[in-house]
């Protein structure tokens, strides 16, 4: 049949598609890859350009959603790898009273591969936190006030890290994640609140919120 070309080609264009990792979106609290413990990187791999683009891209959507930090499983890929970056565009939101109390810094771009948590400090601070994989949820979670990060870099060389106040928050939230441990799994459950809730009633309800980048 000289048409049966053209029509399994038609056919294939309306069959549903199926949309396979690294996605351009985090995955939400409920798919598994949340939950999942992330494997190690062969460091001898990290040079490769399979593994260097899957780190340029963790980069481009931790920018896109205005994130401090993204781990590799956010994105539906299950290694240990890790991006964080605290700017100078994020230091703005904050009142100098909270960036203050809060211990925050700027953080240039940090890639840190197969990470390995110590804790250099034991005392615990309190704090609210959010995460792109709990999309408009926040809670109050209790992390240890510094520690340091053994791993790669981006460039496969061996580094320690060491984080202290709001950074030291980020690093710990991160690693979790690669360990299958959503925030929530650490938060307080009674300061567990939506973070749009005064819109929602100010709208009526009639608000919407992306799970992509705008």
């Amino acid at each position: 049949m000289p048409f049966r070309g053209l029509t399994n080609k038609i056919k294939q264009a309306f069959q549903p598609r199926t949309i396979l990792p690294p996605y351009s979106h985090a995955v939400q609290i409920g798919d598994p890859i949340v939950r999942t413990k992330c494997e190690k990187i062969p460091p001898e791999t990290i040079k490769t350009p399979e593994v260097q683009t899957l780190i340029k891209h963790m980069i481009s959507v931790m920018r896109q959603f205005n994130a401090v930090g993204l781990a590799c499983n956010q994105i539906g890929m299950p290694y240990q790898i890790f991006t964080m970056e605290f700017t100078e565009a994020h230091a703005k939101k904050f009142k100098p009273e909270v960036f203050k109390r809060r211990e925050m810094k700027i953080l240039p771009l940090t890639v840190i591969v197969n990470p390995v948590l110590n804790v250099t400090n034991y005392d615990k601070i309190k704090d609210v936190e959010s995460c792109l994989s709990v999309r408009g949820y926040s809670a109050e979670v209790v992390r240890h006030k510094a520690v340091s990060v053994e791993g790669y870099d981006e460039h496969g060389d061996a580094k320690k890290w060491d984080f202290e106040g709001w950074n030291a928050r980020i690093a710990q939230h991160e690693i979790d994640h690669l360990n299958g441990i959503p925030f929530t799994d650490r938060m307080d459950p009674k300061t567990f609140s939506c973070t749009l809730w005064q819109t929602v009633n100010e709208k009526r309800g009639r608000i919407e919120m992306p799970f992509y980048a705008k």
